[in-house]
């Protein structure tokens, strides 16, 4: 996130959009107990302040009270909604992600057991199941119990828009009171629409969305779910692609990682591994003569080398398309494919071993790692508090260690990428000592 980003957000853009007021006593007071002594404590003046040094809220011109601030996350002591008479609904949508189990079952846990719900649905196959008039799963404790053992998701997923319209018809049919939402920024980009949708007919529906984006790419969060499992994962594929090239003749290593448009996963799973010697993101353009000259280098001084590339880097390289995807997302050119031909024919006859690994499918589908089960069980119970306290239209997140409610519009209006003159990239170039540009 760029400093003039942060310097044109205001105090009301951070603002919640809120169904009513809240009237109904929560079931978690003895849970609460006394802990208006602690920090994280929330109550109604508690804000999170977006600026994180003191140059930058001196450089405000507003009072302290109208310093841009972010609603925090948490159970209020008042809610809108009555538990007890409460039907939640779940839809998990966009490509597979670790986590997507996990956060379903903390969601269904979260809302019977500590708040009482008295129902929890899940629709099947993202939006297309809120749209085709299909009955939902319902959704129980027992049902729920160990599917975070498994990856995927129990709902199933599907990408592409539905009619925002249609979609609270269904939610109207099956008296639906909240709705979470599951997904990337297209997804969070459709709940925002539906909760327009129902606030235009009047209905106190709140939807609120839990990010899910594997590429790590919604900004002013600390990152999404399945993050780290995923570049942790990509590690271990990256030190599979070292062993092999630094056990052969002039071996080559190339993995291909995900991240269309952000490089984070490729970035972090470099400092993970160690042993990477060219790191390549979207974020930072190369020369395919630079490349290859810098691997016929390696090659000469050390015998091998290893190419992590992230999937969306060196497209101004290939063929330009114009196809998209169901999401409506542009189809990338296969930046892996072209390298493995590239620099099989740029080393001419010089002697070598390639080998090209693209484990991004099978990252996708595995189950969380602790660190990820832990993050969603987390922001399932935030996004459980959200909605009973009568917040909509947002999304729930960590930032800087702090759980916080987010606008979706603005969570959806930009993207989170990695910068070339920050401190992680700095840290790649560090670890692999390839050049600033080439």
């Amino acid at each position: 996130m760029r400093l003039s980003d942060l310097q044109a957000i205001t105090h009301d853009d951070l603002l919640i959009t809120r169904l009513g007021t809240r009237t109904v006593d929560t079931p978690l007071q003895e849970l609460l107990g006394n802990r208006q002594e602690s920090v994280h404590y929330v109550t109604e003046t508690d804000r999170v302040l977006l600026d994180d040094t003191l140059g930058m809220a001196k450089g405000r011109v507003e009072r302290t009270e109208d310093l841009p601030a972010f609603n925090p996350g948490g159970p209020r002591a008042k809610l809108f909604f009555d538990p007890s008479e409460v039907t939640a609904a779940i839809v998990t949508c966009g490509g597979l992600c670790p986590g997507l189990n996990n956060v379903i079952r903390a969601l269904v846990l979260h809302l019977r057991h500590a708040y009482g719900c008295r129902d929890v649905l899940g629709f099947k196959n993202g939006y297309q199941g809120l749209a085709d008039g299909s009955d939902p799963v319902r959704l129980t404790p027992d049902l729920v119990r160990d599917i975070h053992t498994r990856g995927g998701t129990i709902l199933g997923t599907s990408r592409g828009s539905q009619d925002a319209a249609t979609m609270v018809d269904t939610l109207v049919a099956h008296r639906i009171d909240m709705l979470f939402v599951v997904g990337g920024d297209g997804t969070l980009r459709g709940a925002s629409l539906l909760a327009d949708e129902a606030a235009r007919r009047g209905l106190p529906i709140a939807v609120v969305g839990v990010p899910k984006t594997i590429d790590n790419d919604i900004p002013w969060i600390d990152h999404s779910f399945g993050f780290q499992t995923a570049y942790a994962r990509a590690a271990e594929s990256i030190t599979a692609a070292h062993t092999e090239a630094s056990s052969g003749v002039n071996g080559i290593g190339l993995v291909k990682l995900m991240g269309r448009h952000s490089g984070f996963i490729a970035a972090h799973a470099t400092l993970v591994a160690q042993g990477v010697d060219f790191t390549l993101i979207p974020e930072v353009p190369f020369t395919l003569d630079g490349l290859l000259a810098g691997i016929r280098k390696k090659l000469a001084d050390q015998g091998h080398a290893v190419v992590v590339v992230a999937e969306g880097a060196g497209q101004d390289l290939l063929p330009a398309s114009t196809a998209t995807d169901p999401s409506g997302n542009r189809k990338l050119g296969d930046i892996g494919a072209f390298l493995r031909q590239e620099i099989s024919e740029g080393l001419g006859d010089l002697p070598y071993s390639l080998r090209y690994i693209d484990p991004g499918y099978a990252i996708r589908s595995v189950p969380a790692n602790a660190f990820d089960a832990v993050y969603c069980t987390r922001l399932a119970q935030a996004a459980t508090h959200a909605a009973m306290a009568g917040f909509t239209s947002m999304m729930v997140g960590s930032r800087r260690g702090r759980f916080i409610n987010l606008p979706i519009k603005l969570a959806t209006a930009t993207s989170n990428h990695v910068d070339p003159h920050g401190d992680l990239w700095m840290a790649v170039l560090e670890t692999t000592g390839q050049p600033v540009r080439f």
